[in-house]
């Protein structure tokens, strides 16, 4: 039996998604230090080089550190927070797309890996998320024309969804603090959203989230202690926050008329707007000067010169946030104007403020 204030806690959601945010953090600050003396003493650090912003080696196994935090504060907090059962098996299902993407990671740090198996888990994981986990984007509220989408069209799209932000979010990971922070500022939008919608479960999965990223900042941004989040972390951060969009867009339409967002889809995109329009950037790019195969095939590191050459100064982080926040503020403000006119006034505004005129492309030399 818990003690009557402990019980009242543990099922005031407001109470609980605190201290998620709290214990993930506290979790966190404390694994790293072991995670970076681990990785010194296994000589597991990513080494400077032309392609390098850092002068030093530098551990790259940040994403160890949140998803341990995560694992293990998110299912039990949402066992302990008296969830109901079908939010227990959506939790299942997200613990094992996370880990698949989590291990990937880890041996493409540390070895490499085939694009092709990297693809193949990423499918597996959305798959899961998809059957079993029960998310699913049923409807676009009228983009392009586009209401109710059959069954088939819905699993496809989704699953279209989960490649997109996985994918845009593994290739943001090449600034100081920028993928953390992104992360960030959009599970904090998602989980006020669930904890107003009253979705404890996926409040608890986003704010654990929140506390795990502000730890692994912490130590990011750290000038003695720094470590970098490698794949091992943007892969299976990315498919959290598209797990979130995808349930968010759901629950939008599935709550009381008053709760209910307007052009929730736009709102999704607002949040996701950096990482897109990098990844656009990059495949743009690669397509033009006709080495679309090579960045899949040979290159493992494109991603992260051709992000550092756009914004190649630490204050990049800042900028890019503020503007990501002007996006995401913007976007809520209008949110009631036609879904079509919001729509492209969210993206043409995107595409102003990070096609910066300045912006340096990637020499062709480095895509060899």
């Amino acid at each position: 039996m818990f003690p009557e204030g402990l019980y009242t806690a543990l099922t005031n959601p407001y109470a609980i998604t605190a201290l998620a945010a709290v214990l993930a953090y506290w979790v966190s600050v404390h694994l790293y230090p072991v995670i970076i003396y681990l990785s010194q003493a296994k000589n597991l650090m990513e080494e400077p080089g032309e392609r390098s912003a850092h002068q030093y080696r530098v551990p790259t196994y940040g994403g160890a550190g949140i998803f341990i935090a995560f694992s293990v504060l998110a299912m039990s907090l949402s066992c302990l927070g008296n969830c109901p059962q079908e939010a227990l098996a959506r939790i299942l299902s997200l613990m094992a797309g996370i880990s698949i993407l989590f291990f990937l990671g880890i041996k493409d740090d540390m070895v490499g890996l085939d694009p092709a198996k990297k693809f193949a888990g990423q499918l597996v994981a959305a798959g899961l998320a998809i059957f079993v986990g029960g998310g699913c984007i049923e409807s676009l509220d009228g983009i392009f024309g586009l209401g109710e989408l059959p069954y088939l069209a819905s699993v496809l799209f989704t699953t279209f969804v989960f490649l997109l932000v996985v994918n845009a979010y593994n290739l943001i990971d090449g600034i100081d603090g920028l993928a953390g922070s992104l992360a960030l500022i959009a599970t904090i939008v998602f989980g006020g959203f669930f904890l107003v919608a009253g979705d404890t479960s996926m409040a608890i999965t986003s704010f654990v989230l929140v506390g795990a990223l502000l730890g692994f900042l912490r130590f990011n941004l750290s000038y003695t202690k720094r470590l970098f989040m490698g794949d091992s972390g943007s892969l299976f951060v990315g498919f959290l926050l598209a797990f979130q969009a995808v349930v968010f867009l759901g629950a939008n339409q599935q709550t009381s008329p008053s709760s209910i967002l307007s052009n929730a889809p736009v709102i999704v995109l607002s949040v996701f707007m950096f990482p897109l329009i990098n990844l656009f950037s990059t495949l743009l790019f690669l397509i033009k000067v006709k080495r679309l195969d090579n960045y899949f095939w040979k290159s493992r590191s494109l991603d992260k010169p051709f992000l550092k050459k756009r914004f190649p100064r630490r204050h990049s982080t800042p900028q890019i946030l503020l503007k990501s926040l002007l996006i995401l503020v913007i976007s809520w403000l209008v949110q009631d104007i036609s879904i079509h006119l919001h729509f492209y006034l969210v993206l043409a505004i995107g595409v102003l403020l990070f096609q910066l005129p300045k912006s340096k492309m990637l020499p062709l030399s480095e895509i060899y």
